[in-house]
């Protein structure tokens, strides 16, 4: 009996540390290669071509944020909020814009500010806009998809922050929302807040364990990067040889309101990760999904995404949290009716 439950945790403990992100592809390459090998090989060369096409975007996207991480510039969004409430949620929706943080990495950052007392409307601004855009997001967004989309993408960040810190504010009024956070106070994984005044060192290479911070950020985003990615493509492979081009076309490619609340419902379960949804939007455009469609459900995946939704929920109060999820549901159907309105 005592051998058996000793397996069983050896087998526990071996399930654990198995990555199952990179896992993934693989399960799903094997199943693949079961129904069609073809298929299974085409995928495969499929995915690697797509690699190596946006090889040089990625090493410029993982460098920058290894450099944002090693200089400590990425402690910059403390200094965005402080200051009158309008002017907080102003600047902290274009701070979060540019900032390098998705959808979960961004959670350590919102308990601290709600614990430090920060008022929550300049929160929800950065909460809602941080998730929707990055600099690695803009730089593979115009390498995938067009400089144009990704210029959509940082004005849909932006609107999306404003819409969010405002209309919150406004429903503070009523006094709700007083006490957001679960548990008031912060573990010590949500870092100093922003009491602490950030110290940033440009020239990171001149400390060795900043040099030390470069090389483990670098590592540890490039391997989150290239597994997402690889995905992702592995995914898109699929899609383009199994979903038929006229079921895109008539769901998510034809310019109308029910195009926009069809890619609002469908991009929440959808959505994977900020850089795995990059290559799955191209790949839906190029099968018929129309602009405003692909807006709508980026916007509504980033921001209310599954694994995201899980931490939020776990964070703060269900009010606030109910009041998070309306705010980004609501704003993403804005979002695709006046983008399919410009169009």
């Amino acid at each position: 009996m005592s051998q058996t439950i000793s397996s069983f945790q050896n087998t526990t403990r071996v399930l654990k540390n198995i990555d199952w992100v990179a896992f993934f592809p693989l399960f799903i390459l094997a199943i693949i290669a079961l129904i069609s090998f073809d298929q299974a090989i085409a995928s495969v060369e499929f995915t690697l071509q797509s690699l190596w096409s946006t090889g040089l975007f990625l090493l410029i996207s993982i460098l920058f944020a290894a450099y944002a991480k090693a200089s400590s510039a990425d402690q910059l969004v403390s200094k965005a909020f402080s200051g009158r409430v309008v002017v907080m949620i102003v600047v902290s929706t274009l701070f979060a814009a540019f900032s390098p943080f998705c959808s979960c990495g961004v959670i350590p950052i919102i308990a601290a500010l709600l614990a430090a007392g920060v008022p929550l409307s300049a929160v929800m601004a950065f909460w809602i806009a941080s998730p929707l855009m990055s600099p690695e997001h803009f730089i593979l967004t115009s390498s995938m998809i067009g400089f144009d989309f990704a210029l959509m993408r940082v004005g849909t960040a932006t609107a999306m922050g404003l819409f969010a810190g405002f209309v919150t504010l406004g429903i503070q009024r009523f006094n709700w929302f007083e006490s957001p956070l679960k548990s008031q106070g912060c573990s010590s994984s949500c870092g100093s807040g922003p009491a602490d005044e950030p110290k940033v060192n440009w020239k990171f290479w001149q400390d060795a364990p900043r040099r030390l911070e470069f090389k483990n950020t670098f590592l540890s985003t490039g391997t989150l990067l290239l597994k997402w990615l690889t995905i992702a493509f592995v995914l898109e492979s699929l899609m383009v040889a199994y979903i038929p081009t006229d079921v895109i076309t008539n769901w998510l490619g034809t310019d109308s309101i029910l195009g926009i609340f069809s890619a609002v419902i469908v991009g929440v379960p959808a959505y994977l990760n900020g850089f795995a949804a990059i290559p799955l939007i191209d790949g839906l455009m190029d099968m018929g999904m129309s602009t405003a469609n692909a807006l709508a459900f980026l916007t509504a995946g980033s921001v209310s995404s599954v694994p995201a939704a899980m931490a939020v929920f776990a964070l703060v109060k269900k009010s606030v949290f109910a009041w998070y999820l309306s705010v980004a549901l609501v704003g993403s159907i804005f979002i695709g009716l006046i983008a399919l309105w410009v169009s």
